[in-house]
């Protein structure tokens, strides 16, 4: 077996025959996700706040069980019987290093990375590793588990070099290994210079060839993996190396401006705006991969007798948006594998314990619009409402547009700090509080509700996936 090479527009294996990964992320699992996995803010709240409630030792026990049980044989088996290849492997600095003890090697961090990547080799499948979460963190969102929408490891040079430093650790301990496709170095970077992103990714390039030559490094494009307009001929220097965009489109969200019915103007915004995201790759003749992608789906709990008619207009657009990426034999990884119920391929019973425990606070997330991702405010949009319009009132119109506009706009920061940051502060102890009393047993089998047996499969989108996964 030979590592895989980017020659061109192209990923090949060793004899030079393309190789076009598709596949998902498994988001929610070493980067867990509120909207993902069923809590409020940021993971490092989470584990603080279970740790208080039930202990240090329970809580350690009961996350360590979650990552056990969330990717294990018979996901792997379902995973590959779909004609998928590839798996993106989102992960969190902090199972590799802690802040107060920086550039000391966690070896525990490797424990279940090292499982799943020699799972997925075990059922012919590439892994591509995804650092989610940076230290400091690297974008103005909370899956980069900063508990702030200030992307801090722009402003401070030592969370730079603690990413390099771990990038190193990481290639040492993987350079030998060919069924991992490749590096990604840091995902959706928000670097309000637009140079700064570049410079890092030279630095971190130039560490991870130090050590490991043969990886593929996938690089996402500046502001959440969408913008490489400031790149220039950076590409010159960075050999075997791949671009990344996410391309999710606003059809596929509670957000969309309008229904979707396929129209030819509503395919051609999509095409348009994915030929923009990588226009520069495309001038240059470089390799292109879509890192995210894909809608979020209705839930009949909370959308009630219109679940299917949405569900049923978001595999319209996940359709067209392969019949795009076909013509181009582009390689990709939709978000996500596995969750609660929003945007998972397979995702976790409402009859399991985890979910029976949670139903009610569930509701109340929901209710509330605290995650930001596919945020539904029908019910509390009159309470922001007044705060935007004061914003707009009292700010100048050339004021108003703060990066990373117009990925956010201005309702979107609103909602990210009022929401999203200040009311899901004061919800995470009460999430904890749900455990609280909790054996060991009780604890595993919470956790046991992310077992692929005690999940259910999303089969429209999995049938959809299947049809797509060879196609070119």
């Amino acid at each position: 077996m030979s590592y895989l090479k980017v020659s061109g527009t192209k990923v090949v294996d060793g004899g030079g025959k393309e190789v076009v990964l598709r596949g998902a992320g498994l988001g929610g699992w070493m980067n867990m996700e509120n909207f993902i996995s069923g809590y409020p803010g940021c993971e490092f709240q989470i584990r603080a706040a279970l740790a208080e409630v039930v202990g240090p030792i329970k809580s350690d026990f009961f996350f360590d069980k979650f990552l056990e049980y969330f990717f294990q044989e018979e996901d792997a088996k379902f995973f590959k019987s779909l004609g998928l290849n590839c798996i993106r492997l989102p992960f969190n600095y902090r199972h590799f290093e802690d802040d107060l003890n920086p550039r000391v090697l966690k070896e525990g961090g490797f424990k279940h990375l090292d499982r799943v990547i020699d799972l997925c080799a075990q059922h012919g499948i590439y892994t591509i590793l995804d650092l989610h979460a940076a230290a400091g963190g690297q974008n103005t969102d909370w899956h980069c588990d900063a508990g702030t929408h200030i992307a801090n490891f722009w402003l401070h040079k030592d969370f730079q070099d603690r990413t390099i430093w771990l990038w190193k650790e990481l290639a040492k301990h993987y350079a030998n290994n060919k069924w991992i496709a490749g590096y990604n170095p840091l995902n959706e970077p928000t670097d309000s210079t637009h140079t700064a992103v570049i410079k890092f990714y030279d630095q971190v390039y130039d560490a991870i060839r130090s050590i490991d030559t043969e990886h593929v490094i996938f690089f996402d494009g500046n502001t959440f993996a969408s913008d490489f307009s400031h790149f220039g001929d950076m590409h010159k220097k960075w050999q075997n190396t791949a671009y990344s965009i996410h391309d999710y489109s606003v059809y596929g969200f509670p957000a969309s401006p309008e229904d979707y019915v396929s129209s030819d103007e509503q395919r051609q915004r999509m095409k348009k705006s994915y030929e923009k995201k990588r226009e520069w790759m495309d001038q240059h003749g470089l390799c292109v991969w879509n890192g995210e992608w894909g809608p979020v789906y209705a839930r009949k709990q909370y959308d009630g007798l219109a679940t299917d008619i949405i569900n049923e207009r978001r595999y319209k657009v996940l359709k067209d948006q392969l019949a795009i990426y076909n013509q181009d034999r582009l390689s990709w990884s939709i978000w996500l594998y596995k969750d609660i119920g929003f945007q998972g391929m397979v995702y976790v019973s409402q009859e399991t314990s985890y979910m029976a425990l949670l139903k009610d606070f569930l509701a109340k997330k929901h209710r509330l619009a605290v995650d930001a991702w596919g945020a539904d405010t029908t019910q509390v949009q009159h309470i922001y409402q007044p705060l935007i319009d004061h914003i707009t009132k009292e700010i100048p119109q050339e004021n108003q547009n703060l990066y990373p506009f117009p990925v956010w706009k201005l309702s979107h920061r609103v909602g990210r700090l009022s929401r999203s940051i200040l009311v899901t502060e004061y919800l995470v102890k009460e999430w904890a509080e749900h455990f609280h009393g909790k054996s060991e047993d009780e604890l595993d089998e919470i956790a046991k509700s992310f077992k692929f047996e005690n999940c259910l499969r999303r089969d429209g989108l999995n049938k959809i996936l299947m049809d797509n996964a060879g196609s070119s």
